[in-house]
């Protein structure tokens, strides 16, 4: 049987079709080495910062955030040098339960404060997988007024599962953001609840965003999150839930009682505020300036500082030595004969520790 052949003019004939661009972007064809950015200098990093580059900015706060070690060295540097510039703006802890709003509530927050003649930074601080260790980062995406302002500066950071909510980074990053002129600096930790605490220890004011209606008036209660806040604002106070931010208002308020007089001799406050319709916002900054004076006069404000850094000191140290120990080849090694013992009951997860700490202990001797 002999194969028909089919002319070209033919209905049955396959046309070649158009071209396929190839899959790989000829702008790449140089490698990925050409679209890296050059490694700037510590002089030119801190000149950018300090003449309020946003892009400079945000390099620094990467390097910070670097876990490389030759990055890290580079990032003392750098904040050592940012530290005399630092240490005159206002620092304000946000959280909240999820859902509370805290993204719609800083966004329009921040263009009150803009609008009254500041300059505004906001660290977001998203919450990491423990899985994937992946973030969203989206803060930025949700701020959109926000993020295109010039006085404004909105950077998110992976929590990477650091107990509180508040990036390891997070301390640093304020000083570079104080250092480019921001007399406001915005914190945004990953609403956990009560165990959120962590962003008091580096926060001037502390403000707590809750809802009304969604059972959280029975904690008030009880000693946590709430004994730390400056001030608890009732968001989402608009249309229908009007009437039970208020009732919402006064539960707080009474359970407020309940506690203590703060360190600073601030009577924490209870308010009610719109963010979706700007509503309460000049309350709120009224109550945040009127803290501030208070804290001043009495010098609770310095001292607070003072006793943050402190703070930081001993938490850089236990980071250190932590990286330290668990970056030791012979620790590593150790580390997965000692999970097989421990899996099989020949050993104690306290005994083993201790082996552990011990051959920590002698190879630094050496």
């Amino acid at each position: 049987m002999t194969k028909k052949k089919y002319t070209s003019n033919s209905a049955l004939n396959v046309q070649k079709g158009i071209e396929q661009p190839s899959q790989v972007n000829p702008a790449l064809s140089g490698g990925l080495k050409k679209f890296k950015k050059e490694k700037l200098s510590i002089d030119v990093l801190l000149n950018g910062i300090l003449a309020g580059d946003r892009s400079m900015l945000s390099r620094g706060i990467t390097l910070i955030e670097s876990a490389r070690s030759d990055d890290q060295e580079i990032a003392r540097q750098l904040v050592n040098k940012c530290l005399p510039h630092s240490g005159k703006s206002i620092r304000l802890g946000i959280t909240g339960v999820p859902g509370a709003g805290k993204s719609t509530f800083i966004e329009a927050f921040g263009i009150h404060l803009i609008n009254l003649g500041h300059k505004v930074a906001v660290l977001a601080i998203d919450p990491s997988s423990q899985r994937s260790k992946g973030s969203i980062l989206g803060d930025k995406t949700r701020m959109e007024s926000l993020s295109t302002n010039p006085n404004a500066f909105i950077r998110p950071s992976a929590s990477a599962g650091t107990l509180g909510g508040v990036a390891r980074a997070t301390r640093e990053a304020v000083i570079l953001c104080e250092a480019a002129g921001f007399d406001l600096i915005i914190i945004e930790t990953v609403g956990v609840g009560q165990s959120e605490t962590a962003v008091a220890q580096i926060a001037d004011f502390f403000l707590l965003l809750m809802l009304a209606g969604g059972g959280d008036e029975l904690q008030g209660i009880k000693r946590g999150i709430m004994e730390m806040a400056d001030l608890i604002v009732i968001n989402k106070a608009d249309g229908d839930n009007l009437k039970k931010a208020e009732l919402a208002k006064r539960e707080y308020e009474n359970a407020l009682h309940l506690f203590p007089l703060l360190p600073s001799a601030w009577s924490p406050k209870v308010l009610t505020a719109s963010a979706l319709y700007s509503k309460g916002l000049t309350d709120i900054w009224n109550n945040i300036e009127s803290y501030i004076e208070l804290t001043k006069e009495n010098n609770y404000f310095k001292e607070n500082r003072q006793e943050q850094s402190i703070h930081i000191l001993y938490d850089n140290i236990r980071q250190s030595l932590n990286n330290r120990f668990f970056d030791k080849p012979e620790i590593k090694q150790k580390l997965k004969f000692y999970e097989e013992q421990i899996l099989s009951a020949q050993i104690s997860p306290y005994q083993a520790a201790q082996s552990l700490l011990e051959s920590y202990y002698n190879s630094t001797k050496k």
